[in-house]
């Protein structure tokens, strides 16, 4: 497998598992890390707190 295609999967993985994550946060009414957000393009100052109404 090329180099190329090993830094796609490996991409690839990584967004899914932050928007699994993310989305898990969300749904408990918890702010996702930060880290997360990073990694699917989002600002994690511009996401809102989820906590208030």
């Amino acid at each position: 497998m090329s180099k190329n295609r090993m830094g796609f999967i490996g991409r690839a993985f990584a967004v899914l598992s932050a928007a699994t994550a993310a989305a898990a946060a969300v749904e408990g009414n918890r702010r996702p890390h930060a880290r997360d957000l990073r990694t699917l393009g989002i600002d994690p100052a511009s996401f809102p707190d989820t906590r208030r109404g």
